[in-house]
């Protein structure tokens, strides 16, 4: 009877996101944060599934959302615009006014654990040591802090602290593929892993007693897996490891003595229950692709924040051993079966180091034979079966997506992951191209085709692909890309700066190789049409590094559109804001598509 047009980019990507969630010790309530409104707030439902309503209006996304184990109050992170200098807030259980707990301008604060009877809050903090950071303990009744960590070394963060108190767990991090745990105990300070000269990563640990922590960690491994340190015999072992997959993240259920593992399986996650009691280990089966967070409430009944390459985010609880979806986030206009799902290929690098991807594919009534090629962030991350928007809209407007997990990046095992260190415009780059030529053999595309887009370590990879490979594509677009390493790397936050010799590279040692890998060296080779969007409050990636690659191609006469959001930082927390930028890109996209370019 009626023939309803596709849904346009404002359906698309008014898709509702949630980024974060916590449940009342009682159970009787359900936080989380979403972008309902089209900018993000906390919003409350009353369990079991009642309608949800709004308890913040300071239009931010909140981090480090937990309740007051009495649940007297919640704790909730925000920062301004972006620009990623969280400070803790205090609110009641159903909205009201924040009550600044924890707040020093140009900071920034992490990690906000409370104690036991929720008197006290212990958190991380940039404040008085910017590179290495300090963690303390704040009387939230006196107001009176205590310095309970001094970071050296390597950015420091607390990660627990035991009931009583007496035991803190506290990670170092030195690179995304060099990271240790520690516990206080006292005044001794006890590593988690044997001593060792071969770098390694524990990624997450918890007290199960007074003497047991169980972590993750890739000690003398490629994966990661479950082992156990006893803080009293100062003895490291190891427990169960899953032939390729890397576990994650750990949640304890103290009740019923289960540990929780997320493991990493290439572009999806697994659940697994490991009880304590007997050793015995299970997979749990998951309502999604990948899981966002798990909670364990205090009765022992675990929760999950959930997605999927077609599945919006949703609330789950695990209730007789099935998953009951709590909340109810769909798109409007448009049915699940409706979106499209990627395919997983491989395919052979320069150096036969096989690459996984992500095949997006329109319809066939809607493909019009364009490829957008897309580098993830990062770039030590990955592009996983997560849903995005921008990708449902973009085939629905007929262009595929070709999203490759190139070299550097996670779920592949530690020694992949390093590839990208110190070799950023390495590697990587040639990931990519032959990613292409795999996509031209196949008859998929044809050489100068081409559309690269990206964002972050994307972004930066887009620009070198269109300065050394200009011949590949017919349009680039460079979403909060470093455009040149040297600035890029005096410019990042300090507690990143550390870290950036030996994931970038060394400004004077490395000096050569940084030019090499700079997009800036090639601004003479930057022949196609670009479109540069950049946050002003950016923080991890500065405004002035967008400003310059533009300014410089402008001074060529180069066909270039530069979108800069004021109210933005890394990316987008705004829907109008989101919507318009990606409306230009569509209609850039548009301009240039079914034709070759040649400047």
């Amino acid at each position: 009877m009626f023939t309803f047009p596709k849904p346009d980019v404002e359906e698309l990507l008014q898709s509702i996101s949630i980024i974060d969630f916590a449940v009342s010790p009682d159970e009787k309530q359900l936080l989380f944060c979403s972008n309902f409104s089209g900018k993000y707030n906390l919003w409350g439902m009353d369990l079991p599934n009642a309608f949800p309503y709004r308890l913040t209006f300071n239009d931010q996304p909140s981090e480090g959302l937990l309740y007051d184990k009495e649940g007297r109050f919640v704790i909730a992170g925000f920062d301004q615009d972006g620009d990623e200098n969280t400070q803790f807030y205090a609110l009641k259980p159903h909205g009201g006014a924040l009550k600044q707990v924890v707040y020093q301008e140009s900071t920034r604060n992490f990690n906000p654990l409370l104690s036991k009877d929720g008197e006290r809050l212990y958190y991380t903090s940039s404040k008085g040591n910017p590179s290495y950071l300090n963690s303390y303990c704040l009387d939230l009744r006196t107001g009176e802090e205590t310095t309970v960590l001094e970071g050296s070394g390597g950015a420091t963060y607390i990660a627990e602290v035991s009931e009583d108190e007496t035991t803190i767990l506290y990670s170092k991090h030195f690179t995304n593929t060099n990271s240790l745990y520690y516990a206080k105990v006292g005044d001794e300070e006890i590593l988690l892993t044997p001593p060792t000269d071969q770098e390694h990563t524990v990624s997450f640990a918890v007290l199960v007693s007074p003497t047991e922590v169980y972590l993750v960690t890739d000690y003398e491994a490629d994966f990661s897996y479950l082992a156990k340190f006893d803080l009293e015999t100062k003895t490291f072992t190891k427990v169960k490891e899953v032939s390729k997959e890397g576990f994650t993240t750990l949640t304890y259920d103290k009740e019923n003595q289960i540990l929780y593992i997320i493991a990493e399986k290439g572009v999806e996650d697994r659940l697994y229950a490991y009880h304590l009691e007997d050793g015995t280990w299970e997979r749990i089966e998951i309502p999604c692709d990948l899981i966002g967070k798990l909670v364990v409430a205090k009765s022992g009944s675990l929760y999950l924040l959930g997605r999927g390459s077609t599945k919006l985010g949703n609330i789950y609880k695990r209730e007789q051993g099935e998953w009951v979806q709590l909340t109810r986030n769909k798109m409007a206009g448009v049915a699940e079966e409706d979106f499209i799902a990627p395919k997983v290929v491989t395919y052979p690098s320069f150096d036969g180091l096989e690459i996984e991807a992500l095949f997006y594919q329109p319809k066939e009534e809607h493909d019009k034979g364009e490829i957008i090629l897309w580098p993830h962030g990062g770039p030590q991350h990955a592009e996983r079966k997560s849903f995005n928007a921008i990708f449902q809209y973009f085939l629905s407007n007929g262009y595929s997506i070709f999203a490759p997990n190139f070299r550097g990046s996670t779920g592949y095992g530690l020694a992949f992951t390093k590839m990208v260190e110190r070799a950023w415009g390495a590697g990587p780059r040639l990931d990519h191209i032959a990613g292409l030529d795999w996509l031209i053999e196949q008859g998929y595309g044809s050489k100068g085709e081409f559309i690269v887009m990206g964002g972050s370590y994307g972004g930066y990879m887009s620009l070198l692909l269109h300065g050394r490979h200009a011949d590949y594509f017919k349009a680039v677009i460079d979403v909060c890309g470093p455009s040149n390493l040297f600035s890029f790397i005096s410019s990042v936050p300090e507690d990143w700066k550390p870290v950036m010799d030996a994931w970038v590279g060394h400004p004077e040692k490395d000096r050569e190789k940084l030019i090499e890998y700079s997009p800036s060296t090639y601004v003479d080779q930057m022949t196609k049409p670009m479109l540069v969007v950049q946050g002003a409050n950016d923080p991890r990636v500065v405004q002035a590094e967008s400003d310059q690659i533009v300014e410089a191609l402008k001074e060529k006469g180069r066909d270039i559109t530069y979108i800069v959001m004021e109210d933005e930082g890394h990316g987008f927390a705004k829907k109008e804001n989101e919507i318009a930028v990606f409306r230009q890109i569509l209609a850039f996209m548009e301009e240039h598509a079914g034709r070759k370019v040649n400047v």
